[in-house]
């Protein structure tokens, strides 16, 4: 063989790898939100940094196709199809159950990546929590649970109320229901009535709070629902109109101007999401993948609010509070 020829194969077999290399296709990830891409601002953030932790940065490794229902539950199901036709590797679906649903209606091959409050089980998107077994999993957030602390939260800062509402959102039947009961028995055993609310659009807040105080409740608790986190300053803001010491359910809502917000923390939780959603990039199963819990609880007071409420905030909460907004 001529030594021509030999360097000729040689720098062949050393360029063939780069080139399949090369071209080998970038991953890409579906996401799908049920609002509008501002609401997600933290949330995405949060989401990229638990990709990252795992090797994927945006633009450089992976590409993200997003497809937002800018609050249009009925859309999610023709941009769920969208996603699933245009191949992408996963589908993070986090932050509405009704968008877990969409995706698990248009696939059942694409692993699916979920954040909800309800239970995944009982909803049907997984087998167990150990061992999903299908090709969906996820991160839950607790929020149901957490509806009895809300009340223990409230009844300190009303120790003599005799009863508090409670707003759902009645397009979301696997969140409310539960979270309807939970509330109802931690209340019951604090000798309080529940009058549960239903809010499904934006023109449905005023009645409610209005309601709430001809029922002379003393608070109102704000069930975690992906469309109520969407209208975080209208809710705040509705709250210290009509003067109704309200108890949300994420940190978003203290900051916009709430009383009180109790419950999982959304950027850990997005986080996680991003964490799983890079494992199944590497190859990890979804059917396998643990459902995780987010078990990270936040109480933020907003003490602004509260005195234009002319409420005094116990010494007790004051020093559980994670975060005061003076």
């Amino acid at each position: 063989m001529r030594r021509r020829e030999f360097i000729t194969l040689l720098g062949g077999a050393a360029v063939w790898p780069l080139a399949a290399r090369a071209q080998q296709p970038v991953p890409v990830i579906g996401f799908l939100g049920s609002a509008a891409p501002e609401f997600f601002g933290e949330r995405l953030q949060a989401f990229r940094r638990g990709l990252a932790e795992i090797g994927f940065v945006e633009g450089r490794n992976v590409q993200i196709e997003f497809r937002w229902a800018n609050n249009q539950l009925d859309r999610l199901p023709l941009l769920a199809q969208e996603l699933v036709q245009r191949r992408v590797t996963v589908i993070a679906a986090p932050g509405n159950t009704a968008a877990t649903i969409a995706v698990k209606a248009a696939t059942t091959t694409i692993p699916i990546v979920f954040y909800i409050a309800g239970d995944p089980i009982q909803l049907g998107f997984v087998d167990s929590l150990s061992r999903p077994g299908t090709n969906l999993t996820g991160v839950t957030n607790l929020q149901v649970e957490l509806g009895a602390k809300q009340i223990e939260l409230l009844h300190e800062l009303f120790p003599r109320a005799q009863s508090i509402g409670l707003l759902v959102n009645p397009t979301n039947r696997g969140v409310a229901d539960d979270l309807i009961d939970a509330v109802k028995l931690a209340a019951s055993a604090r000798g309080l009535k529940v009058h549960v609310l239903s809010a499904s659009a934006g023109q449905d807040f005023n009645a409610v709070f209005e309601q709430t105080r001809q029922r002379q409740a003393s608070g109102l608790i704000i069930s975690s629902d992906a469309f109520f986190t969407s209208q975080v300053k209208q809710l705040a803001n509705l709250a210290l109109q009509y003067r109704v010491p309200t108890v949300y359910p994420f940190n978003e809502f203290a900051k916009a101007g709430g009383l009180m917000a109790y419950g999982a923390s959304n950027t850990e939780g997005y986080r996680q999401v991003g964490v799983y959603t890079g494992r199944i990039l590497k190859g990890e199963k979804a059917a396998e993948l643990p459902v995780q819990q987010a078990t990270k609880v936040e109480l933020v007071i907003n003490l602004k609010t509260a005195k234009a409420l002319g409420l005094t905030v116990p010494p007790s909460l004051l020093a559980r509070a994670d975060e005061l907004i003076e």
